[in-house]
């Protein structure tokens, strides 16, 4: 007997999640398509895969160094020119024990290993929403929707130690991050990632644009 589809535990499910830090206003701004990017919720250990390629990439020296050192925890900032032209996948896999996602970033390089970068998303915290890159280091994240782009952009820094969470003051922290998901129509959309620093201007930008995929469990 074939199961009815309505009922296959794989399928996604209607999340409201991103809807709700927003607010429906706000929600409904967007365009339908990064609605339904955000507004599907995979069933717990199935993922949801984007291939696409890196189309832009800046870093002055400031960001270079700072990428550098970022790699000691992780690597969780662009740090190879060379990416750009290369491939490029992301892969959002729900989070079976807690309430939030994994995000694995893949990018290209002209040489060596493709670049990873392994971070959580919670739904939690006092911005409603945090990632977590490891080794105790997070973020709080404000989420605002523009006509057709979704932006999270950081409020401050943390470190998590020892049950703890100790904010960390901004003088301390590398700039103010903004991660855009913008649509471009026909089943695309572009990535962007700013991080501005006061003192030292554009530390890095990166722009990748991706094509819509299915999910796997």
């Amino acid at each position: 007997m074939q199961m009815n589809s309505r009922f296959d535990p794989h399928l996604p499910r209607k999340d409201t999640r991103f809807s709700k830090l927003l607010g429906q206003e706000m929600w409904h701004r967007m365009p339908p398509a990064i609605r339904q990017r955000f507004g599907k919720r995979v069933r717990g250990g199935a993922s949801v895969a984007y291939q696409g390629v890196v189309t832009d990439m800046q870093m002055n020296w400031a960001g270079w160094l700072l990428s550098q050192a970022a790699r000691l925890v992780g690597g969780p900032l662009p740090y190879d020119m060379s990416c750009v032209g290369q491939p490029a996948i992301v892969v959002v896999t729900e989070d079976i024990a807690g309430n939030g996602q994994f995000w694995i970033r893949q990018y290209g390089r002209q040489s060596g290993f493709p670049q990873m970068v392994h971070s959580s998303k919670r739904f939690t915290g006092p911005t409603g929403l945090e990632e977590y890159i490891g080794y105790g280091i997070g973020m709080a994240l404000k989420v605002e929707a523009q006509e057709a782009a979704l932006l999270f952009k950081s409020d401050h820094y943390f470190l998590s130690l020892l049950g703890l969470r100790i904010r960390m003051p901004g003088w301390i922290s590398p700039g103010a991050l903004t991660i855009g998901h913008h649509d471009l129509g026909g089943g695309s959309f572009r990535f962007s990632l700013r991080l501005t620093n006061r003192l030292f201007g554009l530390l890095i930008g990166q722009d990748a644009v991706f094509q819509d995929a299915g999910g796997s469990d």
